[in-house]
């Protein structure tokens, strides 16, 4: 009897690709499964093809123009416009559509690789993204559902592929492979009469083996809050001591899970041990649904309540729950300063609801429930896009309102180190300049000793009007095209949805107006700026 032996798949990546033998063994049965070969014959993609038709899988060379520029890739868009912009696109961009843009590496990727990772099959975790929150990870089950559920052809298996962070092996470089760091000291930034707390802490790496660079983020792995954890095993009716895997229950809800916001999951575990009306109001939740208009407000203890004589098993209960994430922070030390010591610039997180005080996990841990020496998990994680100019000549101007001043403090402490000529230009902002001026001797100090060329600052509380960062930008329009004529490069710190929106809109209208563009000129080319690198951003 002879037996039918399948053909080979055709050769569709040539020898002269830049891919190794196992890539191009994988990306020829990924390119076949994509253009669903029939055997009839298919003419081989030349080496530019091969490279451009990636778009994530590994050994990419540049899939940039397989995206289509990624219009979406913009964390000031809500991700349905984000996801219009994908639309008709494949499953690989729309995936990506449906992070958060940031780029944050929280993660462990960037945007774009984590949601190819997503789609090779290397990355089986779907809520990792934690800028995008509840919106992405129902955008990226479902488009995972549809990927699962799309029509397979024969393809070649694909090799491991993990994070680059992540294939490094030493500690500290990843959140996958983390060490350990003391915590020295934490002074207040604020002065009597804010209506902030934000801490400067500083951190010993001495041992660590952790080492790090202006634009860097530096992260740590919280701890939840010792009394929110008393009160959930109170309102799940569990002992502390019940066995989960070996820990005790008490132990995997202090550092395993996440206890804000309740996750869908949750909710549709609810419906499973509950009926009637709570069992229809638990399946709504679970759908992204808000039948209450409370959804807002459920952590994981307002959900216990809210489905109160409504037990889970502990068990269930915890394997319903998301993983604790590590919180990234901007560093806001330069290594050339003092390489076996990193500070981080902290807003302490706290807000009431329904009488209840919910606190910021990681903020309020390293402001009040440590004392100095503890001992913590920490990596750095690395710009994607975020660093000085190499030249040391390129003036550069920062705009930092609040904690985004944190990277352009480490980044002038790294010029000085450095005596790069460059001229520097800060634009910081806060509410209220008597209590709420962040590093003012250091910053006021560089400012006369000439290394902080210009300091422009904005305070939104001290008089009838209130003044941005983005205010002060358009004051001195005509000055900040003069920098940009000379080759200046701008970086943007701090909050995605409004600042950084604003500050682009800012620099746009200052475009047009003092370089004597119309709008849509203006827009390229500020568009320009952020390819060429000369505009970039850490916002979060």
């Amino acid at each position: 009897m002879t037996q039918n032996v399948p053909s080979p798949l055709p050769s569709l990546v040539p020898e002269t690709a830049p891919f190794s033998e196992e890539q191009r063994f994988w990306l020829n049965g990924f390119f076949a499964g994509l253009i669903a070969l029939d055997n009839s014959g298919v003419t081989p993609l030349s080496a530019d093809q091969a490279a451009g038709l990636l778009g994530g899988g590994p050994g990419a060379a540049n899939a940039e123009d397989d995206d289509g520029g990624a219009p979406w890739h913009d964390q000031t868009l809500s991700i349905a416009e984000r996801m219009k912009l994908a639309d008709g696109k494949p499953l690989r961009w729309k995936m990506m559509a449906a992070m958060a843009q940031q780029d944050c590496g929280q993660c462990g990727y960037d945007c774009k690789n984590y949601s190819g990772a997503i789609v090779s099959g290397a990355e089986t975790r779907l809520n990792l993204c934690a800028p995008g929150g509840k919106e992405t990870a129902r955008m990226v089950k479902a488009l995972y559902e549809e990927l699962q559920s799309a029509p397979k052809a024969i393809v070649a298996p694909a090799p491991s592929v993990q994070s680059p962070e992540a294939l490094a092996s030493k500690p500290g470089t990843s959140r996958d492979n983390p060490s350990t760091a003391k915590v020295l000291s934490r002074t207040l930034l604020n002065k009597p009469g804010s209506e902030k707390e934000t801490w400067h802490v500083e951190i010993d790496l001495t041992g660590s083996g952790i080492e790090y660079q202006v634009g860097d983020a530096f992260g740590l792995f919280p701890h939840n809050d010792p009394t929110l954890v008393e009160q959930v095993m109170k309102a799940l009716g569990a002992p502390p001591d019940f066995d989960i895997g070996g820990r005790t229950l008490r132990q995997v809800l202090t550092d395993s899970v996440s206890l804000s916001p309740a996750p869908d999951m949750l909710f549709q575990l609810f419906s499973y041990i509950t009926g009637g009306e709570r069992r229809k109001k638990a399946r709504a939740l679970a759908t992204g649904d808000d039948p209450d208009k409370d959804v807002a407000t459920l952590d994981v203890l307002a959900a216990l309540e809210k489905f109160a004589g409504t037990a889970p098993d502990p068990e269930a209960f915890v394997e319903s729950l998301d993983q604790l994430q590590p919180r990234l922070y901007s560093i806001s030390s330069s290594p050339k300063t003092d390489p076996n010591s990193v500070t981080l610039t902290v807003d302490t997180v706290r807000y009431t609801i329904r009488n209840r005080q919910r606190l910021g996990v990681c903020s309020t841990l390293l402001a009040e429930r440590i004392d100095p020496g503890t001992v913590l998990k920490a990596y750095v994680q690395k710009a994607h896009a975020f660093a000085l100019p190499a030249d040391g000549n390129v003036p550069i101007i920062m705009i930092g309102p609040g904690t985004g001043v944190a990277p352009f403090r480490a980044f002038l402490y790294d010029r000085l180190a450095d005596k790069a000529p460059g001229r520097n230009w800060l634009f910081f902002g806060h509410q209220r300049s008597s209590c709420d001026f962040f590093y003012e001797e250091e910053l006021k100090a560089m400012r006369a000793s000439g290394h902080l060329t210009r300091l422009s600052l904005a305070w939104s509380r001290d008089g009838d009007e209130k003044i941005y960062v983005q205010d002060r930008m358009r004051e001195t329009g005509r000055d900040i095209w003069a920098w940009l004529s000379d080759g200046a490069h701008v970086y943007v710190c701090g909050d995605a949805k409004r600042m950084a929106k604003d500050v682009e809109l800012a620099l746009v209208d200052i475009v047009a107006q003092h370089g004597g563009k119309s709008g849509e000129e203006a827009v390229l080319f500020v568009s320009d700026l952020k390819k060429k690198g000369r505009y970039q951003q850490d916002v979060y």
